[in-house]
């Protein structure tokens, strides 16, 4: 039996990010933490494409897949109001960057927040080891790795 894993090696990866402005003082948060935590990983060739809110962070995503991109890292906050507006956008684009992913290869960390308030946005994109931009990069890069070592 053969078993893959991955590693947390960036050096010799291209990584692009999808960064929507929509909530930007939270997704603005996300970002330092995933481009820190990909400093630590040593990544040299990173792009940020940044796209108005979560809906457009699909096509975002597919066009750096498509330009050569290792691993994608997606980074967005969607909100709960009072409409039905939150689970389409939730849904519509969590879907569509799992589409990205699976037609095109390249692995996308998501760090997509669908939360209840601002409280539980600010929670999850805190500076340190829990913030969620941080631990998409992780994902993205460990999946990348391995795929490469299949």
């Amino acid at each position: 039996m053969r078993e893959v894993t991955g590693s947390h090696e960036a050096k010799d990866l291209k990584i692009g990010i999808v960064v929507a402005r929509w909530n930007q003082s939270i997704t603005g948060r996300l970002l330092d933490g995933a481009l820190q935590r990909l400093d630590e990983l040593g990544a040299e060739d990173v792009t940020v494409l940044r796209v108005p809110g979560a809906l457009e962070i699909p096509v975002g995503a597919r066009a750096l897949a498509e330009r050569g991109h290792d691993a994608i890292v997606v980074i967005g906050v969607v909100i709960k109001g009072e409409t039905d507006h939150y689970d389409i956008v939730v849904s519509q684009s969590t879907s569509g960057v799992s589409r990205v992913s699976l037609d095109t290869g390249i692995p996308v960390g998501n760090a997509i927040l669908a939360v209840h308030d601002v409280e539980d946005a600010i929670a999850r994109s805190e500076s340190g080891q829990s913030n969620k931009g941080r631990e998409a990069v992780d994902a993205a890069i460990e999946t990348a790795t391995a795929l490469r070592a299949i």
